[in-house]
């Protein structure tokens, strides 16, 4: 185990082909997705028909991803509810971060613990909870009250909710790993020069906060744009693209999912090495 010690050529080789199998067992069925996205047959799996990109532009007889016009509103309604998922957890989470490591209050440590309580649940039992709960209100409003509250029912405003519950708490966690490390003593050399509360929160914790607020925006993006689990059991009529995939799925696999499912890649392989360069660029600056 010490890299300094020589191996035996058998240990290379072990090492060797348990790498290889890792990344084949990461990536293989990825590369596989990706080529029969070009395959010119009617259903995504082999023989090779040939090269064609009508599950990308269409053809004859044949409906790609950029003219199917429901597979492409569902993609639009992903990254709708992602981004308000997005905001809404990573405002809550740094005020839960700053709240967990800066305020002291009884019952911290116990409130910590139950923060995590939505990671350790089930997707499906969250979104059926949450549904279950959202209904009774929705409906108790209406017949004490007479006041109709559309967004507790199944729709994308509960989706939302549904989603906030449990990716506020990874943007919490990943937030107040940042703010453990940071040096107050920064802040309070800022006061001692006379700068405002506001002033040290622009200047001196936000920038250096900026790093965990980008991660925690990405993480929450990506995890809402992907659930599903929890999407089900809350969605109304306007599904997102992981519900229409997994309709179209049931109806009959295609190979314009396999174009979907290459178009995400590569939007995803953009967005990571877009948030890799950014620190790069923010330090030369």
């Amino acid at each position: 185990m010490i890299p300094s010690l020589p191996r035996t050529s058998l240990s290379r080789h072990v090492m060797g082909l348990y790498m290889l199998a890792f990344f084949a067992f990461l990536f293989l069925p990825l590369a596989i997705v990706a080529v029969f996205a070009f395959n010119d047959a009617n259903y995504p799996a082999p023989p090779w028909r040939g090269f064609t990109l009508d599950w990308f532009f269409g053809g004859p007889g044949r409906t790609g991803l950029f003219s199917d016009a429901p597979l492409l509103k569902s993609i639009g309604t992903s990254a709708i509810v992602a981004v308000c998922v997005t905001v809404l957890s990573v405002a809550v989470g740094t005020v839960n971060a700053w709240l967990l490591e800066r305020a002291r209050f009884r019952g911290k440590s116990a409130l910590s613990l139950m923060m995590l309580t939505p990671l350790v649940i089930p997707g499906v039992i969250l979104g059926i909870s949450i549904l279950a709960f959202a209904s009774r209100l929705a409906q108790f409003a209406d017949d004490a009250l007479g006041i109709e509250l559309d967004f507790l029912r199944p729709g994308l405003p509960l989706v939302v909710l549904g989603q906030f519950s449990y990716i506020v708490s990874i943007a919490t966690l990943t937030i107040a790993a940042r703010l453990k490390r940071f040096d107050v003593t920064l802040e309070e050399a800022a006061f001692n020069l006379g700068a405002s509360r506001a002033a040290v929160l622009r200047t001196v914790t936000l920038p250096c906060l900026k790093p965990a607020l980008i991660g925690s925006a990405a993480i929450s993006f990506l995890m809402s744009f992907e659930n599903f689990n929890t999407t089900l059991m809350l969605v109304g009529s306007d599904p997102p693209l992981t519900i229409m995939m997994y309709g179209r799925m049931r109806e009959g696999a295609s190979p314009v999912l396999n174009a979907v499912s290459l178009f995400l890649m590569v939007a995803s392989a953009v967005f990571a090495l877009l948030l890799m360069r950014s620190p790069g660029r923010t330090q030369s600056g």
